[in-house]
């Protein structure tokens, strides 16, 4: 047995939500509750499309089943398996995505008039939040690698800087990894946060694989953070739009769950629930041997993407002890301005041509997601498409332009700036003026401009290119993104 296993104090076989289930199952219950499909006999054509197996435990709160809102029982118990797996104080299970445990970490820390320090290169979430709480972001910029146009981790001395200029902040939040899989000094942040007596928090999103591979970054738990949001979609396996929240022992877990039931649904979905069930005993009994698995296929796809020219497919290399501390060896991340491509032309040349679906493309990179369900053979598919997409359709780079990250001059907290009189322009006349609304690429989601901040010349041709490439953009209230929401007075 591995030392990844025998590090559990709980019996991770079990999976109590997926158990009761499936007890519920074999019974014959009639169903005078909601959903009103009862069991899928009332639409036929989704348990046609589903299968009877889900639509059929697509149910309700009830006493064998617990509630998500006030757990007692299975859910109590999945909870609990969770936060052993972990290593975490306590668990939540999340059905509102991360999204949800993004704001609910971030609405735990802070509320009105509080100050967090973090990164400008957070979610949308993250800055969503603030929006509801009225916390004041104190931003660390990051530093942008020049060449591949995408922003790094937080430096140490910075993250230092900003708690001596700011010692009244309740938090410190940080992404471990980013989209791109930069990875920040942890241990070092969680130590300064917590000398200063502030939290750390961990958006880990895409950082689900570090609590079961070998040979990856510190997971926030594990470097002592005091919450961290997880993603288990995304390379955990589980269903989409199901997450979990981890806390610390410096958390006290019932606020949290009242924070949590403010905006969490009433109704949570026992197939996300379930979801979330299996594939955490799926990781904690196969994650290690798993990623090990991963990270092999994505440095193999590494070394044959660079060796087709163009492409710069980065990893190890780029870690510098400082704004890029660590880097999540599993995450393939592709420069491709080489070839005279944008990144999102890049994208949609192989869903189009291809029929190759990768997670995102920018200005100047790709992302293809490589998790537990992939196979050796669908990387092969992916180099032989981009050695295609180099040969046919390279050109001159000249005139591109090359970032994903613009430092903000922030003028207005976010909940000022999205609840103050506003007044829509015509984006060429928004220079120089304050934005009340988001732009953004989606994904990553990352704000180009957020509530608050001073559009600038440079932004807004920004904005203009990455429309000009087809990144999918959105935030504005103009769906076409022709106008921006500006306020009236600063």
């Amino acid at each position: 047995m591995s030392e990844n296993r025998t590090r559990f104090r709980l019996n991770q076989n079990r999976a109590p939500i997926y158990e009761a289930l499936e007890q519920f199952r074999k019974m014959r219950v009639v169903p005078f509750d909601v959903p009103g499909h009862k069991r899928g006999r009332g639409n036929p054509e989704l348990t046609a499309f589903l299968g009877q197996q889900c639509v059929g435990v697509d149910v309700n709160s009830m006493k064998p089943l617990d509630n998500l809102c006030h757990p007692v029982s299975v859910i109590r118990e999945a909870e609990e398996l969770a936060a052993d797996a972990f290593g975490a104080a306590h668990a939540f299970l999340m059905v509102g995505g991360t999204t949800s445990s993004v704001q609910s970490m971030v609405l735990t820390a802070c509320k009105r008039g509080d100050e967090i320090i973090l990164p400008r290169n957070v979610h949308r979430s993250v800055l969503n939040a603030l929006v509801l709480c009225g916390a004041v972001p104190v931003y660390v910029n990051p530093e942008v690698d020049k060449r591949l146009g995408i922003s790094l981790g937080m430096k140490r001395e910075q993250v230092e800087k900003a708690i001596k200029e700011h010692p009244n902040a309740v938090a410190v939040l940080v992404n471990n990894p980013t989209y791109y899989g930069i990875c920040s000094d942890l241990r070092a942040i969680v130590k300064m946060a917590h000398d200063a007596g502030m939290l750390c928090l961990a958006d880990e999103a895409h950082g689900t694989h570090f609590y079961f591979g070998g040979g990856l970054p510190v997971s926030a738990m594990a470097a002592g953070a005091d919450m961290a949001s997880v993603s288990m979609h995304k390379s955990g396996g589980s269903l989409t739009q199901s997450s979990l929240l981890l806390i610390g022992p410096n958390v006290h877990p019932g606020y949290v769950r009242q924070i949590i039931n403010l905006t969490q649904t009433t109704s949570g979905s026992y197939l996300l629930m379930s979801s979330l069930d299996i594939s955490r005993r799926n990781l904690a009994l196969r994650g290690e041997e798993s990623f090990e698995k991963v990270a092999g296929m994505a440095q193999y796809a590494r070394e044959e993407i660079n060796e087709i020219g163009g492409y710069y497919a980065y990893g190890m290399d780029l870690i510098n002890g400082t704004s890029v501390f660590d880097f999540d060896v599993t995450k393939l991340s592709i420069y491709t301005l080489g070839n005279g491509l944008a990144g999102i032309e890049v994208y949609d040349l192989l869903r189009d041509e291809y029929d190759i679906q990768i997670e995102f493309g920018d200005i100047c990179n790709i992302l293809a997601y490589i998790s537990i369900g992939d196979r050796l053979q669908d990387i092969e598919r992916l180099v032989g498409a981009l050695a295609d997409i180099e040969r046919l359709y390279k050109k001159d780079s000249t005139g591109m332009l090359s970032g994903e990250y613009i430092a903000p001059a922030v003028v207005a907290s976010p909940q000022q700036a999205f609840y103050a009189e506003k007044e829509s322009l015509p984006m060429e006349q928004a220079a120089g003026r304050i934005s009340g609304e988001f732009v953004m690429c989606y994904p990553p989601g990352i704000p180009i401009l957020a509530p608050g901040e001073r559009i600038t010349p440079e932004i807004l041709d920004y904005i203009e290119y990455a429309k000009a490439k087809g990144c999918n953009m959105t935030g504005p209230e103009d769906p076409d993104i022709l106008r921006l929401n500006v306020l009236e007075h600063v």
